[in-house]
């Protein structure tokens, strides 16, 4: 169902339909003001029944190797050393190498005997809860457009991220508390900077809130500054209510602008957090053997832990949808491994693989897994041979994604690489066919969820995509 360019408000009171209007009904019903309104507000959906009420997606930003972490690929080793030619001339950064096998040690584990390698020994005590596609694709094998097509289902900046599309879609099961945060990094924003959980040409509302556990402020500007003692509860209060009188007025002139309907809403909702953030980002609550099973008390994998444990906290309090950056920007400690695979990439796995087992774990003994899903993925894969001696450059022809918890099989893997790993070879997925099956578990129709831009109706899908009913339950 497309919309046109009006503010949210005036699009509700002149169709009082669409998804707007779905999403009022929910809010009201929630209230209790819609008579015989359903008080079930997962099931309800908006084009069927759903099966995912939460998203936490976990973006290892830089391009994790498959053929080092999951794609167990016997023909590396048999032919490791070997000059191969795959018909490049050059590879994104640098020219083909000799055929390098995986430098680390290999087991099958669980029940379905999913081969990981020993960089993630966590996360392979967990594989029988997970989905694996394993012939992901990716258009490009440039950073940039890459994290854009995964995240926003296109190469350019400008288009809104999932999250911004969930957002816009079914709206928001808590008040108090953002649809849509990012949680990023400790040490810096990915690639893209923040152009990854834009809202792009929806309002801007629904853009992803920024919160940084681990730094001395989590949320900029939520409370006044220490040195600021002339402002009291009181007159914050009455300042955001003169402040709301006047962007009202101002607004009924100008009811076409999409800005100041999202200032609004995100003053509206800077003021409840204000209350409601404390609370949720105060990890003091947690157990001590909670703390401990995330990593809290390991400096390697401390900061990725909190996001981890701050993540759990957000979803349990009503955020709709939860995103965990694992790498900055660059090649240095991160997933983009170019010089030297066997020192680089032990790092940055050692920092996310305890608390991503801790985390679906939790989630399991919390009973949250029943309708939750959870997402790891990245923006490409990386090549089956070396980038000067050791390293190993970008490849958008295979990578590896898994999904965990509510409508997914677990313990079963779709799709197949090559006997390098150098391209998908059966069941080729791509983002599009990613997107379209979060929306599907969310109750989603992802060819009806559109936004009328510039005479075209928009969606996270583009005119691609299909769900992959392989890996649902």
């Amino acid at each position: 169902m497309a919309t046109t360019n009006h503010s949210r408000r005036s699009f509700l009171s002149s169709l009082g339909g669409g998804l707007g209007g779905i999403a009022l009904a929910h809010l009201l019903g929630r209230s209790g003001l819609l008579a015989d309104s359903p008080r079930a507000e997962l099931n309800g959906g908006l084009h069927h029944p759903a099966k995912v009420r939460r998203i936490v997606q976990l973006f290892m930003n830089g391009g994790v190797s498959q053929m080092d972490t999951f794609d167990y690929k016997p023909e590396l080793e048999k032919r490791h050393g070997e000059k191969i030619d795959f018909g490049l001339t050059a590879a994104a950064t640098s020219t083909p190498g000799a055929i390098m096998k995986s430098p680390f040690a290999w087991k099958q584990h669980g029940r379905c005997g999913r081969w990981v390698s020993s960089v993630f020994p966590h996360m392979a005590e967990i594989v029988d809860d997970l989905a694996f596609l394993m012939a992901m694709a990716s258009k490009t094998n440039v950073h940039g457009p890459a994290s854009y097509l995964q995240n926003t289902g296109f190469l350019l900046p400008g288009f809104p991220c999932m999250g911004a599309w969930i957002s816009y879609g079914l709206g928001s099961v808590s008040d108090d508390l953002p649809t849509f945060v990012v949680l990023p990094d400790s040490r810096g924003l990915p690639y893209n900077n923040a152009g990854n959980f834009s809202a792009g040409f929806l309002p801007m509302s629904h853009q992803g809130t920024i919160i940084k556990p681990t730094a001395p402020t989590p949320i900029n500007d939520l409370s006044p500054p220490d040195w600021a003692g002339h402002i009291t509860p009181e007159s914050e209060t009455a300042g955001l209510a003169l402040l709301e009188q006047v962007n009202r007025e101002h607004q009924e002139s100008r009811s076409d602008d999409l800005r100041l309907e999202s200032r609004i809403d995100s003053y509206e909702l800077a003021a409840k957090m204000q209350l409601s953030a404390p609370e949720a980002l105060d990890l003091s609550q947690e157990t001590t053997a909670t703390h401990r099973d995330y990593g809290l008390d390991r400096p390697e994998t401390a900061d990725f832990g909190r996001n981890c444990l701050t993540a759990r906290r957000m979803l349990e309090r009503g955020v709709r949808f939860v995103q965990i950056w694992s790498g900055m920007g660059g090649p240095s400690k991160n997933w983009d491994n170019h010089s030297d695979i066997p020192r680089e990439l032990p790092f940055i796995a050692a920092s996310v693989d305890q608390p991503i087992a801790a985390l679906v774990r939790d989630l399991r003994r919390r009973g949250m897994l029943e309708d939750t899903l959870v997402i790891w993925t990245t923006e490409f894969g990386r090549m089956p041979f070396t980038q000067g001696a050791t390293g190993r450059d970008h490849n958008g022809g295979t990578f590896v994604t898994w999904l965990a918890g509510a409508g997914v099989k677990p313990g079963i893997a779709h799709g197949q690489s090559d006997e390098f790993s150098y391209q998908a070879a059966e069941g080729k997925t791509e983002c599009y066919d990613l997107h379209a099956t979060v929306l599907h578990l969310l109750g989603i129709d992802h060819e009806r969820l559109t936004w009328r831009h510039n005479g075209i109706d928009r969606r996270l899908t583009d005119v691609h995509g299909h769900v992959i009913r392989q890996v649902l339950a």
